[in-house]
């Protein structure tokens, strides 16, 4: 990417300005949110699926071509509900985990479409005094760089950095034409597939000469206060920091209470770079109509605690999150203050490597 000292967005330029001034607020879960919908088969194949040799229902990402309601509904009820950033449905949506459905061919299509669905809720709810933001989300796909799929076999590889850079790319390019403000690389649990996407946002800001901020987000796994590739938290923040991304954050896994270590830690870890949170609903409960055992109150509240700890500067929800959750961490974090803003990051990172 560019030297720290001459980033200038094309796009998002608002961002870094808003975390200087107040938590901003992430949507929360759209898995969630689609589920309670019962979409059938019918629903996920529409008519220009219905003959698809694979079985549909599930593909989530599908969705903004053949439910586009569904999906532009939930955000915005996410926006209604608060939240400054909705991000898009894309979070399989690359080649690489489409291969699953026999849907690879569509990737870049679909990656337009969902962007085109944010773009166009956060344009109908934006103000000027509250603009609203669509991030590209970039998720991990189902296949891992650095870990073996095979347990007799620890060398073995399902796929390679060359292929992953490239199916990000395509879906970046996607999200990019589609009118993204910024870029969310989220839920990573292998470090080298988090790599082989930065790579491709950058190789696709340099080609269009756009340029938009990145939020790197991680995931620990368990209480080992790993990812599941094997770093710490610490150790994962200095893989990705040369990307010089505008917030680096944790996400999924694990709710706001065993969460709140990892948090700290890499608080303490980053430097002025901006911290992002979105943990899930607590821990997994079928007997909830979220699947996941904490109220709106209980996640509002423990995330205030992380606010008031000093943690964030962007505050949302994963899995089991609904917008009645986003409206209780927003209402929670409102009356701190957020963390520094990553826009300082940016001239003390060029003053501690000159």
């Amino acid at each position: 990417m560019n030297t720290a000292s001459t980033i200038s967005y094309t796009r998002g330029a608002a961002l870094p300005a808003i975390l200087q001034q107040r938590i901003a607020i992430l949507d929360g879960a759209m898995g969630t949110m689609i589920q309670r919908y019962k979409l059938t088969e019918a629903d996920f194949r529409g008519e220009r699926f219905a003959d698809h040799p694979k079985d549909l229902k599930g593909n989530n990402d599908l969705l903004v071509l053949t439910r586009p309601d569904v999906i532009s509904e939930i955000h915005e009820q996410y926006l209604a509900a608060g939240s400054d950033i909705i991000e898009t449905n894309t979070f399989g949506t690359t080649s690489v985990a489409q291969e699953d459905y026999g849907l690879e061919g569509l990737a870049l299509e679909m990656n337009v479409a969902a962007a085109r669905i944010a773009r166009a809720a956060c344009d109908k709810y934006s103000t000027p005094d509250k603009p609203r933001f669509a991030a590209g989300a970039l998720g991990p796909t189902p296949r891992t760089a650095s870990i073996s799929p095979d347990v007799n076999d620890p060398g073995a590889r399902n796929v390679d950095f060359d292929t992953l850079r490239a199916a990000y790319y395509e879906q970046a390019k996607g999200l990019l034409d589609g009118g993204v403000d910024l870029f969310l690389v989220e839920t990573i649990f292998d470090t080298l597939n988090a790599k082989a996407a930065i790579f491709a946002l950058d190789e696709l800001m340099e080609d269009t000469g756009e340029r938009l901020p990145v939020i790197v987000s991680g995931t620990v796994t368990d209480a080992s206060g790993r990812i599941l590739s094997g770093q710490t938290v610490t150790a994962f923040w200095h893989s990705v920091r040369h990307a010089r991304p505008l917030a680096i954050g944790l996400n999924c896994a694990l709710g706001a209470t065993l969460m709140r270590p990892y948090i700290e830690e890499l608080s303490k870890a980053a430097g002025a770079t901006a911290i992002s949170c979105y943990p899930n609903a607590g821990l997994p409960n079928p007997m909830s109509d979220t699947g996941f055992d904490e109220t709106p109150d209980v996640t509002g509240r423990l995330m205030e605690e992380f606010a008031k700890s000093g943690f964030l500067n962007i505050a949302g929800g994963c899995c089991g999150t609904t917008p009645d959750h986003i409206a209780a961490i927003a209402r929670q974090v409102s009356a701190y203050k957020p963390r520094v803003s990553g826009e300082k990051f940016f001239s003390e990172l060029v003053t501690q490597e000159a």
